[in-house]
Formats: C-alpha cells, structure tokens, sequence
C-alpha cells in the first residue's frame, strides 16, 4: 500500500498532541491524561487486563484465543499479553488480537515509551521494528514463535465506525481509552453495545474504570458486571462477563 505524503507541519502536529512529563511517561495533550499509570503501567496492565480477565490461565486450553482492545496506546498491554500467552498457551495456539485506536504513535514514540520496561526489550524490538514509519491507516502485524503464532490487527479509526464491519469474536477486552470524563465517545453504550456484538456467549472484559455511567452501559450491553479491587490504591475496576 502506497503511504500518502504528508507535510512536515502535519507530522509536527501529530507529535505535539503526546508530551512527555515526569521523566519519559507519555501524556496526551488532546485527552488530558497520561498514557499508562503513573505507578507502574505494566504492573497495572497486569492486574487491570490479564488478571480481570482470568490471564494467563485461560489461554492454557485454548488453541485460538482472541483479545479485543479499545486503546492500542503504546502497545504496553499488547506486549504484556505477548509474554504471558508465549509462556503458557500450548503448541501450536494462535492469539489474535484486535485494537483499535485513533491517534497511531510513530515506532520511536512507541520504543520511547517502552523503554521504562528493558525486560520487554526484545518484544518491545519486534513490534517496533515491524510497525510503520509513517502509520496511516490500519495495521496488520503477524509474530511467529516456535509453532505459535499471533495476530495483531490495529484498526485505525474511531471504533464505533471501524468495528460493526469486522468479522471477529473475542473472548476478552480490555477496555483501556482515556479516562472517561476525558474520552466519552470510547465508553459510551453505542460502542459498548457494539462490542458487546464482537464477544463470544460468555467473553470477558477488563477495565481500570469504575465510573457508574460506564457500569451501566455495560450493562445495558448485556454484561454482568461487578467490582474488583484497583490497582496502586485505587479503590476500583469493573469486570464482567457477557450473559448467554
């Protein structure tokens, strides 16, 4: 696919809506809100998105699972679930794993602000080194390990518009937008009720929010929902999972 040109004003602009603040944490300027939790991101990826969704023990019996996610941000959680599938799915499993997101970062912002985690270093390479230059559009990645295989697609767009059109199922989200007073359109019971649509009887989701309005939309979508404890002394999350 040819990559349509683009002003150096334009790229500029696209740059100035991530800051970085307090050392090299990533902060959106359009939203108002930091990328990943202050206290530690990826410990939050982990308790917030693996652990409430029942991670990594459900990727043991499955030889295909699927991952929906609103807010590819800088790949953090994309890469957590790398790790944690590649050390417990069995031979031969795939993980598919759809993301959708508005403002694409460029692959040095990405590395940038993963570099916190030099754990993650050689994931952090390969997703990097594999991701556009100039992202537009979508983006489909596909990872080999051993016998394994994922899938990354990153749809490019507002969500609500992009994902009525997809043919897929997952099994979990993760709900991951900008904080919801910052970012309605990414909680609200229109793209709830369509991502509802894209989950399997039973499928999971996982988010940091605890806000009412969002616990009822999800509800409304068809969730049953209940609250967990947060992460770093925040007193909630939401998990759910879809009734029928």
């Amino acid at each position: 696919m040819t990559t349509p040109f683009r002003s150096k004003d334009e790229d500029q602009t696209r740059r100035d809506k991530l800051t970085w603040r307090e050392g090299d944490m990533p902060y959106s300027e359009e939203f108002g809100d930091f990328y990943y939790s202050k206290a530690d991101g990826r410990a939050e990826s982990r308790h917030v998105f693996l652990a409430g969704n029942g991670l990594p023990g459900r990727f043991i019996p499955a030889s295909v699972f699927t991952i929906g996610e609103l807010g590819f941000g800088t790949g953090l959680n994309f890469l957590e679930s790398w790790e944690a599938w590649e050390a417990t799915a069995p031979e031969g499993a795939e993980l598919v794993f759809h993301s959708f997101e508005l403002n694409l970062l460029e692959p040095d912002v990405m590395a940038r602000a993963l570099s916190a985690w030099p754990d993650l270093a050689d994931r952090t390479g390969k997703l990097v080194n594999a991701w556009p230059e100039r992202p537009e559009g979508d983006v489909e990645l596909a990872f080999k390990e051993g016998a394994k295989t994922l899938r990354l697609h990153v749809h490019h767009g507002l969500a609500r518009e992009v994902m009525p059109d997809l043919r897929f199922k997952a099994d979990a989200w993760y709900l991951d937008g900008f904080a919801p007073s910052r970012n309605p359109e990414m909680w609200s019971a229109e793209l709830l009720a369509i991502m509802a649509d894209k989950t399997v009887p039973g499928g999971t989701f996982a988010t940091y929010s605890a806000a009412g309005w969002v616990r009822r939309n999800l509800q409304a979508a068809g969730f049953d929902v209940e609250k967990r404890p947060g992460h770093a002394g925040k007193r909630d999350m939401s998990v759910g999972r879809l009734i029928g």
